[in-house]
């Protein structure tokens, strides 16, 4: 793992401690984490927050982004809507590899109302060690891209 990766780590209000709990975590492996918050337990709106995080790695200033709401679907959805952002929202490890080695995913999103702290620090481990395998599944993340033209 190279220690420059940047990650761009983001929630809403329902998903702060986790959120600061993989930030700690991906901290102490190295990695250098953008922690955009927010950081009280006032609601707010996590499509702010996942376009937010996603900006930040659509524009290179990060690498990756792993975000974080209630289910984790509804942030997911909007950091999707920035271009050149392929976000899952993932449940367990698996598809958290998955989604890194077949679909060049970006950014990954997490509920925070689905899975546990435990689990949830697997699958961040999964997404951050995963590494895009190119060859056939480079041509269907171009086809995915062809789609945002």
């Amino acid at each position: 793992m190279s220690s420059t990766k940047r990650i761009a780590l983001s929630s809403d209000h329902a998903a702060i401690d986790l959120r600061q709990t993989i930030a700690k975590h991906i901290s102490e492996q190295g990695y250098e984490v953008v922690d955009i918050g927010p950081t009280t337990l006032e609601s707010t709106h996590y499509p702010k927050h996942g376009e937010a995080a996603a900006r930040l790695v659509a524009s290179g200033d990060c690498d990756l982004g792993v975000i974080f709401c209630g289910t984790g679907q509804g942030i997911m959805m909007a950091a999707n809507k920035v271009k050149g952002i392929r976000c899952g929202v993932c449940s367990e490890t698996f598809s958290a590899s998955m989604i890194r080695q077949h679909n060049d995913a970006n950014m990954l999103s997490i509920g925070a109302r689905v899975v546990g702290e435990g689990l949830a620090l697997e699958i961040v481990d999964a997404f951050l060690g995963a590494e895009f395998e190119g060859g056939r599944h480079g041509t269907r993340v171009d086809m995915i891209t062809d789609i945002e033209e």
